[in-house]
């Protein structure tokens, strides 16, 4: 049930990053440094929310936390249909955005808590297959919808895709929650917030989110300028397909062979479909590149997410959890502008040619603040024995 109401708030989150940026052209009149705007200002408020989740998260109800936070993203989505103004629009993002981060890091840390310690890398690979099909109905539904149907239709559809979440939230039956060491200090300061240890694998997250916020936000304005709009659809199906048809086996290779089997095919994976993608100018190689993306993301982002946990004491996995989406959402969201303005003084070919060259840092990243970390530690720790 907690892999449905993560599964729902993400179609609500997909419908309207790929449909809003066209609303924004289309019926408030808004510029292309606005679509990315409408895309930021939901990012920030859930980057603000996260490390508040996280201390909420050891110290309150989680059930009553997620509920309450499900009936305010419900109420934001039903609201969507009576937006007429720019401004409107931007402090509905600003408190659906919150909701959203309290919501998802919720269902993340609940499902944590679930999942054995000696499957986790299978465990959260299973239940962020379920973000990953929201990654592949939502789009399509959504761009469905505006083009043969109407906004409002679609507007109506992510309410009803709120009121599920809702509903599955409601119905999840929670595991007890791990408890804090007698002997562990109470943490002060900023580190309430946030997990320390699983801040250098957040790094590269946000490296990683900063590319991957191009495609959500202008993959469908970039078909639109390449006469593809009729299969911009099509690419967030192959995408997530991909992701799909390989996620069992990644979790269980993370498990049994470690991350960096994983890692770093992924990256590079990624980093060849972004550049690809920016050079593509017929239907194939759009489509070709959506699956080639998919596989690098697929291997990425729960290997990434595992990482953030397995580097945390256990009593701090919502923590970490909040710590890491910190790092991704403001990736997202600062790439989702920044790329945007990229966009709109020269064009998207050179935006996605950016955007993919900007995730070799991820190949650096990794290394630098994980493997050879890593590395370093099991020498010292065998030297000390």
């Amino acid at each position: 049930m907690i892999s449905f109401s993560h599964f729902f708030i993400f179609m609500t989150f997909y419908i309207l990053a790929v449909t809003l940026p066209q609303f924004v052209l289309d019926e408030l009149r808004g510029s292309e440094q606005g679509i990315g705007l409408v895309i930021t200002v939901f990012v920030i408020t859930a980057v603000i929310s996260r490390p508040l989740t996280g201390k909420w998260l050891e110290e309150i109800n989680r059930r009553k936390l997620l509920n309450i936070a499900l009936i305010i993203s419900t109420i934001c989505s039903l609201s969507y249909l009576w937006i007429d103004n720019y401004s409107v629009l931007l402090v509905l993002r600003f408190i659906h955005g919150f909701a959203f981060g309290i919501v998802t890091t919720s269902t993340s840390a609940i499902a944590l808590d679930i999942i054995p310690e000696h499957r986790k890398g299978e465990g959260v690979g299973y239940f962020s297959l379920f973000m990953s099909l929201a990654m592949v109905i939502g789009p399509f539904v959504g761009l469905w919808i505006t083009t043969h149907i109407s906004y409002v239709a679609m507007f109506v559809m992510v309410a009803v895709f709120s009121l599920l979440s809702l509903l599955c939230g409601m119905l999840t039956r929670f595991t007890k929650q791990v408890n804090r060491p007698s002997s562990e200090v109470v943490i002060k300061g900023v580190r309430r917030y946030i997990e320390v240890s699983a801040i250098p694998i957040s790094i590269a997250g946000f490296v990683l989110a900063y590319s991957y916020g191009a495609l959500s936000t202008f993959i469908s304005v970039y078909a639109k300028t390449l006469g593809l709009e009729r299969i911009a659809s099509y690419f967030f199906i192959i995408l997530a397909l991909m992701i799909l048809l390989t996620r069992p086996f990644t979790g269980r290779l993370f498990d049994r062979k470690g991350e960096h089997v994983l890692a770093y095919p992924g990256i590079i994976l990624f980093i060849i479909g972004m550049i690809w993608l920016s050079q593509a100018y017929t239907a194939p190689v759009f489509l070709i590149t959506a699956g080639i993306i998919g596989i690098g993301y697929g291997a990425i982002f729960p290997s990434f997410m595992t990482i953030a946990v397995k580097a945390s004491p256990g009593h701090r996995r919502g923590v970490a959890i909040s710590t890491f989406l910190v790092f991704f959402d403001s990736g997202y969201g600062v790439g989702s502008y920044l790329l945007g303005v990229i966009a709109a003084k020269t064009n998207y070919h050179t935006m996605f040619l950016i955007g993919g060259c900007i995730m070799i840092l991820t190949l650096v990243i990794y290394y630098l603040f994980h493997h050879r970390r890593q590395t370093v530690g099991t020498v010292t720790g065998t030297q000390n024995r």
